[in-house]
């Protein structure tokens, strides 16, 4: 097939500076696209915030021919998102895509953990999904073919010692599959990443990975193989929406919700259920659960 090209169209990348979203702007830049390099900077929970990062992005991508501006402004708040889709008007006319690459991180277990440091992730990763993509969605669907691309985390199935980050990225699964109804009638597809790579926030993990895992990651996992499902989900000719996707060292495969067969019985009581808790729970036959778009007008 043809090579996918982002040639007159304008994406923002958040969490740009390092890392995944680094890979991504310098994949889109590559392929035509002009990109607005968003971070903060600072370190993997948030401190320490510098326009370095950002910066020196953006100057990587215009020393190789592209074209990059860079944004420093936090997605946590209205203002935020609002001067980061500004950012990409000025300087592009445009905005046909945003990839929510953003986030925090720093595990610790349930008990150490304030209610301010879940609000801290919720701000970030929930609401800094929530607040550009809402922040750009006339945009989006202004250009025709609107695409969001968000990031999640296989931490929302449960994973030690990341229930604030884990829980977050739940909350931006949900954000996924709704934003793709939202935008179903007015062109715009949604869909997230749950992305596996050996980055600064995979070394903070410590011993809450297998044995040898943090090693593979590192060796093995580049961010780089994760920016061309992120970069074919942003494109015009991406045609799936609502989905997830786990993306690591190559490997691609949909991460699915489903409902089992399950029991019926219009007599049910306590003692049916822990007698066939083996039914309700087995997995054959099991469905995905689909979006639940709204019916076409004839």
């Amino acid at each position: 097939m043809a090579p996918l090209d982002f040639t007159g169209g304008a994406v923002v990348v958040t969490g740009a500076g390092r890392g995944i979203g680094r890979a991504h702007a310098h994949l889109l830049a590559a392929r035509g696209a002009s990109v607005v390099v968003c971070d903060p900077g600072g370190d993997p929970d948030g401190a320490n915030p510098s326009a370095a990062p950002a910066e020196q992005v953006v100057k990587e991508i215009v020393e190789a021919g592209g074209a990059a501006v860079a944004s420093t402004e936090s997605v946590a708040t209205e203002e935020g998102a609002a001067a980061i889709v500004r950012t990409a008007l000025d300087a592009f006319g445009r905005l046909d895509a945003v990839i929510n690459n953003a986030g925090i991180f720093r595990p610790a277990p349930f008990g150490e953990t304030s209610p301010q440091t879940y609000q801290k992730y919720l701000d970030v990763h929930y609401l800094g999904s929530l607040l550009v993509s809402r922040a750009a969605w006339p945009h989006l669907v202004a250009s025709g073919n609107g695409r969001i691309v968000n990031t999640v985390s296989a931490s929302l199935l449960g994973v030690p010692d990341m229930i604030h980050y884990g829980s977050a990225k739940g909350a931006v699964y949900g954000l996924t599959r709704n934003l793709a109804v939202a935008g179903h009638a007015v062109g715009i597809k949604v869909n997230a990443v749950a992305p596996g790579a050996g980055t600064r926030m995979v070394e903070l993990t410590g011993d809450t990975l297998p044995e040898g895992m943090l090693e593979y990651m590192m060796t093995s996992m580049p961010p780089e193989l994760v920016s061309p499902v992120a970069a074919y989900l942003a494109h015009q000719s991406c045609a799936v929406t609502g989905e997830v996707f786990n993306v690591a060292g190559g490997l691609v495969n949909r991460m699915v919700m489903v409902n089992t067969p399950g029991i019926v019985d219009p007599e049910l009581t306590p003692e049916t259920v822990a007698e066939r808790i083996g039914e309700i729970l087995g997995t054959d036959g099991a469905q995905p659960v689909e979006l639940m778009l709204p019916q076409t007008q004839p």
